[in-house]
């Protein structure tokens, strides 16, 4: 399985990357939708995204600023096998101008927030809306350090969220996480790990 599934991977151009990137997010921002639709009356669940919240500063940002400090620490300290996801964040950061890069973290933070946190947490607790998120990235799946780590991160992310009950605040979070560790990916000097195909991110 895991083997298919980095073949797979291999034999999309980065381009075909960007673009399953994009429909993911679609997706995700569709699925969000429908089940707001169908479990929330009159979409009530985008009334928790407040923006004009100190606690966006106090509390989304300092958060995804220390999650981001002990990521970097822990892949300069760690073997590179166990930030190995395949070479896929590096594919997409790597090449990537810096507004591009915003444009990728904005979207993948706003859909997945808004799906994972504030329709499935809100109607099945934080414990099963961790652990579909942690499925969804699947390529996590096959590096148990990745997925322990996902997990992790969606439950502190969740308990934020059950904290603050402001969506506005853990897609700034979410956003500071992805668009920081981009701009690490795109700027870091390749490693002797690199160089014979290991990737950090």
């Amino acid at each position: 399985m895991k083997k298919k599934y980095f073949e797979l991977i291999n034999g999309l151009t980065d381009r075909d990357l960007l673009f399953h990137l994009y429909m993911t997010q679609v997706i995700l921002c569709v699925i969000s939708l429908l089940l707001g639709f169908i479990f929330f009356d009159h979409f009530s669940y985008l009334e928790t995204i407040i923006l004009d919240d100190s606690q966006i500063f106090t509390i989304g940002i300092p958060a995804g600023l220390i999650v981001v400090m002990l990521d970097v620490l822990l892949m300069k300290w760690l073997p590179s096998s166990y930030y190995d996801d395949g070479g896929l964040n590096e594919r997409i950061f790597k090449n990537r101008n810096i507004f591009h890069i915003v444009l990728i973290a904005f979207f993948v933070a706003f859909s997945e927030e808004l799906l994972f946190r504030g329709i499935i947490q809100t109607k099945v607790g934080l414990v099963l809306a961790s652990i579909i998120f942690a499925i969804i990235h699947y390529r996590y799946l096959f590096n148990w350090f990745l997925f322990v780590n996902i997990v992790v991160l969606s439950f502190l992310i969740g308990l934020i969220f059950e904290w603050t009950n402001n969506l506005a605040i853990t897609i700034a979070m979410h956003f500071i996480i992805d668009f920081l560790l981009g701009v690490y990916i795109k700027c870091k000097s390749p490693t002797r790990e690199d160089e014979r195909g290991g990737v950090r991110l």
